[in-house]
């Protein structure tokens, strides 16, 4: 079924009061190359008649707290980010289309969905070329429902820090005066390492594979979920998280689907928000980066014929070395750049979205039916923990980790993992 939107000429959005007209500093970890990109994602919300001038109205008066969210990104000194709080504002479109979300399933089928026609369309300020930090196209279907396309500087917000700002968003949308959690800037945390010269080397990109990554996504349900971590404590007398449980089965079973060389290792690897490690811990409302990753290995060998729990336990191990390991990383004694995983095939990388509050945010008809994560890369295989559309309960893990002969192989391991007593 063909799909068309038809979109206004799009408008910035200043901060409905007077804001600072100052220059701020970014942190160390905001600077990290792999976070100069943009996340994109869509906010699907079953009603919502008018959305796009109530969330106007919203987004101008949090860009009075969130002020430096309507600036521009610039570097002071090569290679150092900052942002010029200039309030030029926000890149914000209207569109409309003319058949109902339920024609689309919602666009719960991640292959079909028309992410060009849903999101804003490539876009630069005439003034100085640069991109606002916040763009967001609000589309409204005949239906009474409206998407969110949503594209979010990663420099100045780790997905934390954009949930706060859409909640921020909702509550002005919802008339009310103020946000309930101010935002906190404090990007003086971490500033450089001490023994570290302040500049930013360029990442260095893979080579370009012979492969393409196929999305598949797979639900799983909240008894299941509690049974696999039943079976965890039964065989250890430990507990494991959801996140945990997931992972495991999902890296698993990418291993055993994908039939590695038996040589090879394999790695998993995700980011833990590291905000109450920092000391003092970074104070509520802080809304910049502020994470570490994590990396779990193996050998091919071992990881398939590896018990679950045993999986999940090398996972568990792994998180315990985090509070050491970024510690050595804010005193400048970690060896390597930790932010450059191997990029590659055999690396799977997972994220948690359930808890980073995307769900939650309300413009005043109630939190979005679900939210689709749009893929960053071709090459990097991830796979991403988020919860079921409204009204279902449970986990939908959405992924882009397998080849096209790799992903039947992949659904038969996952569905054995969720169908076993």
């Amino acid at each position: 079924m063909a799909f068309f939107v038809t979109r206004s000429a799009g408008i910035l959005i200043e901060p409905s009061e007077r804001t600072p007209l100052v220059t701020l500093d970014l942190s160390a970890i905001d600077q990290i190359p792999v976070l100069r990109c943009n996340a994109r994602t869509l906010h699907v919300f079953m009603k919502g008649q008018g959305a796009a001038r109530v969330i106007r109205v919203g987004l101008s008066k949090a860009l009075v707290p969130y002020y430096p969210l309507a600036g521009r990104l610039k570097e002071g000194v090569p290679g150092r980010l900052q942002v010029e709080c200039c309030a030029r504002g926000v890149r914000f479109v209207e569109a409309s289309a003319g058949c109902s979300l339920v024609e689309f399933d919602c666009f719960q089928d991640v292959e079909s969905t028309p992410y060009d026609e849903l999101l804003p369309e490539k876009y630069e300020d005439s003034e100085d070329g640069r991109e606002p930090l916040v763009q967001m196209q609000v589309t409204q279907f005949a239906c009474g429902g409206f998407v969110i396309g949503l594209i979010f500087c990663h420099s100045i917000c780790d997905g934390l820090g954009a949930a706060q700002f859409l909640t921020a968003v909702g509550e002005f949308a919802r008339r009310l005066e103020s946000p309930a959690l101010d935002p906190v800037w404090h990007r003086d945390f971490f500033t450089c390492h001490k023994n570290t010269p302040p500049e930013i080397l360029p990442m260095e990109l893979p080579p370009t594979p012979d492969y393409q990554l196929n999305h598949v996504n797979i639900d799983i349900t909240l008894d299941r979920i509690v049974q696999l971590k039943l079976g965890f404590r039964h065989f250890t007398g430990q507990n494991c998280s959801t996140f945990e449980a997931v992972a495991a089965a999902l890296w698993r079973s990418r291993t055993r689907a994908a039939r590695f060389c038996t040589a090879t290792d394999v790695r998993l690897v995700f980011f833990a928000n590291c905000r109450n490690m920092v000391q003092p811990p970074l104070p509520k409302g802080f809304y910049g980066n502020c994470f570490f990753p994590v990396m779990a290995e193996a050998t091919r060998d071992w990881l398939e014929a590896a018990a679950f729990a045993d999986v999940v336990r090398l996972i568990q191990e792994a998180k315990a070395e985090l509070p050491g390991k970024f510690a050595r990383y804010m005193e400048g004694a970690y060896e390597g750049d930790p932010f450059a995983p191997p990029l590659a095939y055999t690396t799977l990388f997972v994220s948690e979205w359930g808890r980073l509050g995307f769900n939650q945010v309300d413009y005043g008809w109630g939190p979005p039916n679900h939210v689709v994560p749009i893929q960053g890369s071709s090459i990097i295989p991830v796979g991403i923990v988020g919860v079921l559309p409204q009204p279902h309960k449970g986990i939908r893990l959405m992924t882009w980790c397998v080849k096209e002969d790799h992903r039947q192989g992949l659904l038969d391991q996952m569905g054995s993992v969720l169908s076993s007593p």
